[in-house]
């Protein structure tokens, strides 16, 4: 959510920028909302001055009754009784408007980056930077599915039958595999000097409509029924609702986190679900990285965070690009994103994000409340970004087809083996 004065001062700036994001249908909302803001404002005076005046007159009744003037003082408390009454009106009517300017102002988009391409939808990011050999071998590379089961190591007809499509279960050393990635990741990120967290899973609504925007709520959300909770769709809803509605001591900044958890997700309208293979489920899990930095720093930030995800992927001998997020693809909170989309030699092109790094400003910790005082005792709005570093079994994808050998194992990169009893190489199962 942007500040409202930027709309007062800059409504041409505001009105760019949702032409760039093509959402050209709320331009009417900035004339609406500044004619709610300017009837509250008023409002607000009006209580004031009320309030002054009732003040004033109440200081009075204890010099008229000692004066023995009841009667006077009794017209008089009448009267502040009608102020009070007047008060009470205007405090509903501020209340109802700033309703109304809240829903319209977090239907607004944050500001884009001047780095940020113009473009409708995802055909039209932009390549950034590749990282790493990208290559097609000279043996066939099968779908992911056959791999692992050729490990006898994905059984998703029993999960078809315990939970239904979307869902999956892995086995053996393709689980073991699984863990592996998740554990290497998480002290990955420790040795980068993020703390390590385990968050909630579910959470309220209130930290749901901080987080993200109502559309990508209905969208991802599973709703716990008859409890105000949701099941997170990634550790990035809790890790950053975690500071919601504090005031933090600059001293403290930067906060830098790493969090693991489970994550569920409805995939509304997400083509794929039925395939036969674990790109696009309802449930996995994640390592994610959180930053929340004073504003002048979040910039260098978003250029670390991606560097790192590049590291790791290298070592583990994934090839990866960036790719910058156009204004089009650009979710409504965010000022600058980039995935980092790995190459399959399989399909001899780079596929699906494997990581998403954002840099949403102050958009989030405005709808959050997530403040910082520094050492004169102002306050302002923190900056929070936030990147995946490891989300299996998608990445499992990735990794599979680049270490596949044409006898059907797969090598362990040196970085993982630490973490998978040391073996060099999977052998599948005869």
């Amino acid at each position: 959510m942007i500040d409202i004065n930027l709309i007062r001062e800059n409504k041409k700036l505001v009105e760019e920028n949702l032409k760039k994001k093509f959402q050209d249908e709320k331009i009417p909302l900035l004339d609406e909302v500044l004619a709610y803001d300017k009837e509250r404002r008023e409002a607000q005076l009006e209580g004031d001055k009320l309030r002054a005046d009732k003040n004033a007159k109440s200081s009075l009744i204890g010099e008229l009754l000692r004066d023995g003037k009841k009667t006077e003082a009794e017209k008089l408390k009448e009267e502040i009784n009608k102020y009070g009454k007047e008060i009470a009106k205007l405090e509903e009517k501020d209340t109802e408007l700033s309703a109304k300017i809240k829903e319209i102002m977090m239907s607004i988009p944050n500001i884009i980056s001047d780095e940020v391409p113009i473009g409708k939808d995802d055909t039209e990011n932009v390549e950034r930077y590749t990282f790493g050999d990208a290559k097609v071998p000279s043996f066939e590379i099968p779908y992911h599915a056959d791999i692992m089961e050729s490990f006898s190591g994905l059984d998703l007809d029993s999960a078809r039958r315990v939970a239904g499509n979307g869902f999956y279960y892995l086995v053996g050393d393709i689980a073991r595999l699984h863990s592996a990635v998740l554990t290497y990741a998480r002290d990955f990120m420790i040795d980068k000097g993020f703390t390590y967290c385990v968050p909630p899973f579910m959470i309220r609504s209130a930290a749901v409509d901080g987080v993200m925007s109502f559309t990508e709520k209905e969208n991802m959300m599973y709703k716990i029924e008859n409890e105000d909770l949701y099941l997170i769709g990634t550790s990035e809803h809790s890790m950053i609702a975690k500071f919601m509605d504090q005031i933090v001591d600059e001293k403290e900044l930067p906060f830098t986190m790493t969090s693991y958890s489970p994550c569920f997700r409805k995939e509304v309208g997400a083509h794929g679900m039925e395939e036969r293979g674990i790109y696009r489920v309802h449930q996995f899990e994640k390592q994610e990285m959180i930053v929340i930095c004073k504003p002048e720093e979040s910039a260098d930030w978003y250029e670390k965070m991606w560097k790192m995800s590049v590291e790791l992927f290298t070592n583990l001998n994934i090839p990866v690009r960036i790719l910058e997020c156009c204004s089009g693809d650009l979710a409504d909170l965010k000022t600058r994103s980039c995935d980092i989309e790995a190459w399959s030699p399989r399909q001899n092109k780079y596929f699906g994000e494997l990581c998403s790094c954002s840099n949403l400003t102050d958009a989030q910790s405005r709808r959050l409340g997530i403040r910082v005082k520094d050492a004169e005792g102002n306050k302002y709005y923190a900056h929070t970004l936030n990147n995946t570093v490891i989300a299996p079994p998608r990445m499992l994808i990735a990794f599979l087809e680049n270490n596949l050998n044409k006898d059907g194992s797969v090598n362990i990169p040196t970085a993982l083996r630490p973490y998978m009893g040391g073996i060099e190489k999977l052998e599948q199962k005869k």
